[in-house]
């Protein structure tokens, strides 16, 4: 199988970075024609100060297709200070006229889908299906703005609910916490960054985005997208460049919210080094499936694959631990088996491809590296298992052991681990000792029995009948215990972005308060 996407790459050529006049201005070509990006401080495109560059590879074939910034961090401050200097430009902008940005914006992205299509899919390794699920959740997002900024509007409280506020009324409004440090991940380059920019502007906050430096490139497209769009100058920054650079925006006084998305272990350090700020982190899981034995097996089979192998198992809400009930496990095994073989794997410039490249070599290696620590202590290794180069085949692992490191660290690989349990009780008593709780799911059909689980799983997220997706994030998700704290989705992602402002008014005065009443004699 594995040589079979040798074969394809080759057929595809070199891969090349090729984008549209529109995006000109973000770049320059080095001797070799390869494309050297800069970073966006204070309205202007630049250099590092360092004027020191690195490489951005494809997984495809390790090809480098880019090279980005390698910032400072006298970058980072001047990024964090231009954001700090403008953001009352985008505060004084009225909530439509932002709202008007961004659906400038989402038409502009439209019109080049492509430039961003063949970006992903190039930079992240995305098969082009995905790569376009992407755009158009990014899309989506700016789209959904106006009900997102319901959540902005505030609230009244009449006082003469209780005696010690009698003859006054409150406002508890919403205002924006002033600067937003937004860092993202490789898996979703575009999407989730847009997924904290958007929300950050929209309640009048300035940003300064740290894209991941595996592939950087579309989250810079976007930046002069909403440049383009009309985003006043300095409201948004955006740098790149070593994690350290990204420190900068947990240790700065002027950064009053961080909104971070990645492994659990960077989300810690961001978390001892941040001073007093909101912090939003979205960080590692490990989703378990359920699937009892009065499920649709079928239907079970088909979404635990979907859930496990989508986007090559890089995906926080992958499942990738599935708990099978032992009276249907040799049934639902052999479904399963069924359902990998309809996942090819290939160059994602290839329309069939459905599972493409890891991100690089050493997600390679940490796959590999559970799998087979998974087998040598006793799992049956069933389909899968070779890599070559970034790819890794689709695996399916079953009786996999408790003691294997694979039930309990996070795969982010295409790998399908099943346990054999004996009832649900034992599956919530596997999932309850995880250290994370981001999402799980459950397949049954009753209902007490997913009530049950659904009450006593220790996560953010518990999906029905369904493999765990946030989507645009329509509904709220977030994790617990080692996943991260706050919640992320359309409003919700407001609530960590904004300060409540209580704003109480004496009407005593006027004589317009309510008093308490004196019974009449």
């Amino acid at each position: 199988m594995l040589m079979d996407v040798l074969g394809a790459r080759q057929e595809y050529g070199k891969p090349a970075l090729k984008l549209s006049s529109l995006f000109d201005e973000i770049y320059d070509n080095n001797e070799q024609g390869i494309p050297v990006f800069k970073i966006y401080i204070n309205g202007r495109w630049e250099p590092s100060e360092s004027r020191e560059t690195f490489a951005v590879d494809t997984p495809i074939d390790d090809t480098i297709i880019a090279y980005a910034q390698r910032s400072t961090e006298h970058d980072m401050e001047r990024a964090i200070d231009a954001a700090k200097e403008n953001q009352r430009w985008i505060r004084e902008i009225a909530a439509i006229e932002r709202i008007e940005i961004f659906k400038t914006a989402s038409d502009i992205l439209k019109e080049r889908k492509d430039d961003f299509v063949n970006t992903l899919v190039l930079e992240a390794g995305k098969p082009r299906h995905d790569a376009e699920g992407e755009v158009r959740a990014t899309i989506e997002r700016m789209r959904l703005t106006m009900e997102e900024a319901r959540k902005i509007f505030g609230e009244y409280i009449p006082g003469d609910w209780s005696e010690d506020t009698m003859g006054k009324i409150a406002l508890v409004i919403r205002e924006p916490v002033g600067v937003v440090g937004a860092i993202g991940p490789f898996n979703y380059p575009l999407y989730i960054p847009a997924a904290k920019i958007i929300p950050a502007l929209l309640s009048g906050n300035s940003v300064v985005v740290k894209p991941a430096s595996e592939d950087p490139i579309s989250q810079l497209l976007l930046v002069r997208v909403l440049e383009e769009a009309g985003l006043p100058q300095g409201c948004l920054n955006i740098v790149t460049g070593p994690g350290r650079v990204a420190s900068k925006l947990a240790t700065s006084d002027k950064v009053g919210a961080l909104s971070f998305t990645g492994s659990t272990e960077v989300g810690r350090e961001l978390n001892k080094l941040a001073t007093i700020k909101h912090l939003h982190l979205e960080l590692g899981g490990k989703a378990i499936a359920i699937v009892l034995d009065d499920a649709d097996i079928k239907l079970a089979a088909q979404k635990c694959v979907e859930g496990a192998l989508k986007n090559a198992g890089q995906r926080c809400d992958a499942i990738s631990l599935v708990a099978v009930q032992k009276k249907i496990a040799k049934e639902f095994v052999e479904l399963v088996l069924s359902e990998v073989d309809k996942w090819k794997v290939g160059d994602p410039r290839d329309s069939d491809a459905k599972v493409g490249p890891l991100i690089n070599r050493q997600s390679v290696e940490k796959v590999n590296a559970l799998v087979v620590d998974a087998v040598d202590k006793g799992a049956k290794l069933l389909k899968g298992g070779k890599n070559n180069g970034c790819y890794f085949e689709p695996t399916v692992l079953d009786e996999v052991p408790l003691t294997a490191r694979i039930v309990w660290e996070e795969t982010f690989g295409p790998v399908i681990p099943i346990i054999h349990i004996e009832n649900e009780d034992e599956a919530i008593s596997i999932s309850q000792k995880s250290r994370y709780g981001l999402d799980s799911c459950i397949f049954t059909n009753n209902f007490y029995k997913m009530w049950k689980v659904a009450k006593r799983l220790q996560v953010g997220e518990v999906t029905i009948n369904d493999l765990p997706r946030h989507g645009v994030g329509y509904f709220p998700f977030g994790g617990i215990k080692d996943s991260g704290i706050g919640r992320e989705g359309i409003g919700y992602s407001i609530d960590e972005m904004t300060v409540l402002k209580t704003i109480v008014f004496n009407l005593e005065p006027a004589g317009l308060g309510k008093v308490k009443h004196v019974p009449r004699l």
